[in-house]
């Protein structure tokens, strides 16, 4: 495959639990009550800032990876080996969460709703690498 089309592996595989996540979180929101809103705006604040800080890095390593290989790629070169690692353990996360009896539906929305639309930002980020790289 093009080398270019790594982008967009890299912005479907971040984008689409992005979109998910998203969904998950603002649905999690609809169900606090309304005293509760503004912390968990407050901690939604905060995730959303730890992962930019912690996304945009990441991003930034894949793509300039991705723009270093040569025309012509495999697929599972899109991340290196640690990144398909952390992607498996981050869905093994979200899968165990969403399983584990009595996680509130407050954390759910706080997290979620900082995940989500951060998730969503990087695969932007991703899709515009392709355009400007």
């Amino acid at each position: 495959m093009n080398r270019k089309y790594l982008y967009v592996v890299a912005a479907v595989i971040w984008g689409i639990p992005g979109i998910a996540i998203t969904f998950k979180g603002i649905g999690a929101y609809r169900m606090q009550p309304s005293e509760n809103l503004w912390w968990l705006l407050l901690i939604t604040a905060a995730v959303l800032a730890a992962f930019s800080f912690m996304f945009r890095r990441i991003v930034k390593r894949y793509s300039d990876r991705i723009s270093m290989l040569p025309d012509k790629v495999s697929i599972w070169q899109t991340f290196p080996v640690r990144g398909w690692i952390l992607l498996i353990f981050m869905m093994g996360l979200g899968i165990a969460m969403k399983n584990i009896p009595g996680v509130p539906s407050s954390f759910i929305a706080a997290f979620y709703s900082g995940l989500g639309p951060m998730l969503l930002i990087s695969s932007a980020r991703f899709a515009f690498n392709l355009i400007y790289q």
